[in-house]
């Protein structure tokens, strides 16, 4: 009997002591912040042929993207993707090695050609997954163009063949990029057009397409972009930025002729204004790269982005996969992986682009790649893909079929998207500007999202820290109706892909190590 009462004591003493080490984590429901637009990543390059692959494939890839809905075990079949961006092709292809770009995966089809005719059978890979978003729920896509039709280039290609500021698109062909644009995204239905994109970098490579574009050239094209939207009475919204690094947004001095977007462009003073066109979101879009590290500038650097946004605008960010080599990305953007450091050193972006940019979207750069490079939601492959000591006799051509798989990153992506949908509120954590810190962004960061009409409350957790965290979760003036003591718990780490692993009380929550965990509450 004295055995039992001593460990029942000892017992008893470790729930305590368990307790007291609970780290307290508390939302304010008052302190509301951005609304929550979507959460998206693109079809460039590799959809053209992932496209056409056998009808089985590509519908399951499809599913991993899109699909809103649980499987038998309670979780998620896919990462519920809300928007899908769509790359509006130049004519690279129909150019051939005349485009300037060196490889056919990294070529584009034109729905125009240079006589003028239109045809819309092209890019037939990538209709395919744009309508397969469009049949499994996704509400927005984004058509984006990465340079103008060659045939309207000053130099018949592709991509920029001089070191300068200025677009590569002739003085007489301005009207007709604006109007090709208008019309591709009328007909496809496409909700939002970006219509330059990185308008800082030169371009004069070939390895793939782009325009260079000061901010000038870029206000002019958007004019008549809006012009031509007007004239189709389109729903489609201009969204411009996709600046090439978020400091090009609000600093000057960076780049000549092409930097301080937002005070050039955003704001009624500025010499190139485009706020006030009636086509134009009022949103500001720009790329996470280059600004991730060290954690002081990942923070400071957003924090000043979000202080420079005018009042009355959200922020976008359309790009990002971690190109920069550093201890916590050893190899930069190189060499392909499925593992979970790569996803938790996004997830940790995708946390502070939310909570110190207040980024009311966030956008992954590419779905699919069968490259040796870290920027992707789903490899393809051949069989090595699957099983790396498989002896492949054959060949494979994956612009017809292959095999593939998704990334850890895709599946903590999926943390977010899937959970915090279109028109949700993010409420900010109590005490938010110190939380947000480099200490923090070593160990745990959390943030909280609701929606007022279901009365569903999400947390997201990100522990980037090797050791499990205790955590009692609170939300102050919480009103009646939101269950907040018992959540659903979902989590993505190296033994679960976004799997639901049973419920939890708010004040006994355990965050694995390493992991990102989302929390719904019942």
């Amino acid at each position: 009997m004295k055995t039992h009462i001593i460990g029942a004591l000892a017992i008893f003493a470790g729930m305590t002591v368990a307790a007291q080490n609970r780290e307290q984590i508390t939302f304010d429901y008052n302190d509301q912040r951005q609304e929550i637009h979507s959460f998206g990543a693109s079809d460039c390059w590799r959809a053209q042929y992932v496209g056409l692959w056998p009808e089985e494939k590509k519908n399951a890839m499809a599913d991993l993207l899109f699909s809103s809905e649980f499987d038998d075990t309670g979780s998620p079949k896919g990462i519920g993707l809300s928007l899908w961006r769509f790359n509006i092709g130049s004519g690279s292809h129909e150019a051939g090695d005349a485009s300037g770009i060196t490889s056919d995966w990294r070529r584009t089809e034109c729905f125009l050609d240079k006589d003028g005719n239109w045809d819309w059978t092209k890019q037939k890979g990538q209709r395919w997954f744009l309508e397969a978003a469009k049949k499994r729920g996704v509400p927005y896509s984004l058509g984006f163009s990465i340079t103008a039709p060659y045939f309207m280039t000053k130099n018949g290609m592709a991509r920029a063949s001089d070191t300068t500021p200025y677009a590569n698109i002739r003085e007489d062909q301005y009207r007709n990029y604006a109007s090709f644009m208008a019309e591709v995204c009328d007909h496809l239905g496409i909700d939002y057009l970006s219509p330059i994109n990185e308008p800082q970098w030169a371009w004069n490579v070939s390895r793939q397409e782009g325009m260079q574009a000061t901010n000038e050239e870029s206000a002019k094209l958007i004019k008549l972009i809006d012009e031509e939207i007007t004239v189709r009475n389109s729903k489609t919204k201009v969204v411009f930025g996709e600046a090439a690094d978020i400091r090009y947004l609000y600093r000057g001095g960076m780049n000549a002729l092409r930097d301080n977007q937002i005070a050039e462009m955003f704001l009624p003073t500025g010499p190139h204004y485009i706020g006030d066109l009636k086509n134009v979101a009022k949103t500001v879009s720009g790329h996470s790269y280059w600004s991730t590290w060290p954690l002081d500038t990942l923070i400071s650097t957003r924090a000043e982005l979000r202080a420079a946004l005018p009042e009355g605008y959200t922020y976008w960010q359309t790009e990002f996969c971690p190109m920069e080599q550093n201890p916590d990305n050893p190899n930069g953007g190189g060499q392909r992986d499925f593992g979970m450091d790569y996803a938790l050193y996004v997830a940790r972006i995708i946390h502070h682009d939310l909570t110190v940019a207040e980024a009311s979207s966030w956008q992954s750069w590419t779905a699919f790649s069968e490259g040796n490079y870290k920027d992707v939601l789903i490899y393809i492959g051949d069989e090595t893909l699957l099983n790396p000591h498989k002896k492949v006799e054959q060949a494979i051509d994956l612009k017809e079929d292959g095999y593939f798989l998704p990334t850890k990153y895709m599946w903590a992506l999926g943390n977010y998207s899937f959970f915090v949908r279109p028109g949700m509120k993010r409420i900010a954590q109590v005490g938010e500007a110190n939380v947000n810190n480099v200490d923090t962004a070593r160990d745990l960061m959390a943030s909280a999202y609701i929606d007022k009409g279901s009365k569903k409350v999400v947390i997201v957790f990100v522990n980037y820290g090797t050791a499990e965290k205790q955590v009692k979760l609170s939300i102050d003036h919480l009103p009646k109706g939101f269950g907040s003591k018992t959540f659903k718990c979902y989590e993505t780490s190296n033994r679960s892909d976004l799997k639901y692993v049973g419920e939890t009380r708010a004040d006994a929550i355990a965050i694995p190590a390493r992991s990102v965990v989302t929390l719904v509450n019942k």
